[in-house]
């Protein structure tokens, strides 16, 4: 035996024992499965191609169900003071409800903070890659990476990955030497900017109270007020939606967490200013009266560019 050492004849395969051959196999394996520990964009594939459409026909086939949904409700706005995120904190595996304190809004550096919506898995990966990248890049060039660089980083990574049943959706927020901005990022490779983003399965309700109640020149108050509103009237009614509104505003200072309010607490509040026949003075942006003199306005604009038009048409 210490000739074949010597010699290395012990490292052919058929010199080995057969419980040699497997572990090497099994270490194989771990390795593969594992890559991404050393290179975090390196992740094992499934064994078909194009997973997204083909393993919906191996589960039919196999007589399985794994309906892989999903359910949030996330949003984001800029305004003159800065960019505002808010997202409710409910995690569902289909119609259980998995957690009620899951954290949608993930700082990744002191400027930037990114949004979760789609599968907790995805998010909550690239996420934590992203947050990676940024620190690294602080480290190499000793500046803060751009709000667009990093948003590009993450559409290069979903445009790999396309097809390959990536299922995610998230905001970029955060400021730098060119201003505030807000970007939306998805599992497709889109990326857009914006200044008005609503994403997740209770976006719709969300987006509703966005279009009534968003305007440049918010107050920092009316902004807080107008974020939580939206992420309420989502919550009552989506029920993939809830749990505690986390509430986070942004600016050239950095990101502050304003507040985490449970969506039974807000129930109280806004229900009984619904509920409420006077009319309060000083009320934030989304109140009935400032609803109503906002309809009046629009109506008078509306007007006004009708009898524009019929002008322009007679001349």
């Amino acid at each position: 035996m210490a000739l074949e050492a010597i010699c290395g004849m012990n490292k052919l395969p058929f010199m080995q024992r057969f419980d040699a051959l497997q572990k090497e196999w099994q270490v194989l394996q771990i390795q593969r499965a594992t890559s991404n520990m050393t290179n975090p964009y390196a992740l094992m594939a499934p064994p078909f191609e194009n997973p997204a459409v083909n393993l919906v026909k191996i589960l039919r086939h196999c007589k399985l169900r794994m309906e892989l949904e999903h359910g949030t409700t996330t949003l984001g706005f800029k305004y003159q003071g800065g960019v505002v995120l808010c997202a409710d904190s409910r995690a569902t595996s289909g119609q259980y409800i998995g957690s009620q304190t899951m954290r949608k809004i993930v700082e990744l550096n002191n400027y930037m903070l990114g949004t979760l919506a789609g599968g907790a898995a995805d998010c909550v990966y690239w996420d934590r890659v992203l947050a990676r990248e940024c620190r690294l890049h602080e480290l190499r060039y000793k500046r803060r990476i751009m709000v667009d660089a990093a948003a590009r980083m993450m559409c290069n990574i979903c445009a790999e990955y396309k097809g390959m049943g990536l299922v995610m959706g998230m905001m970029l927020a955060g400021c730098d030497d060119e201003g505030c901005k807000l970007i939306y990022v998805d599992s497709e490779g889109m990326r857009s900017h914006g200044s008005v983003f609503s994403v997740g399965s209770g976006s719709t309700y969300a987006l509703g109270v966005l279009d009534t109640g968003y305007r440049w020149d918010l107050t920092d108050e009316e902004a807080y007020d107008l974020a939580r509103r939206a992420i309420y009237h989502a919550t009552r009614k989506d029920a993939y939606s809830g749990g505690i509104v986390r509430l986070y505003h942004i600016n050239n200072k950095g990101w502050r967490n304003i507040c985490n309010t449970d969506c039974n607490d807000l129930h109280d509040i806004f229900c009984m200013d619904s509920q409420s026949d006077e009319m309060i003075p000083q009320m934030p942006c989304t109140s009935r009266d400032w609803i109503s003199q906002k309809l009046r306005v629009d109506s008078v604009q509306a007007q006004v560019a009708a009898a524009n038009r019929e002008k322009a048409q007679k001349v």
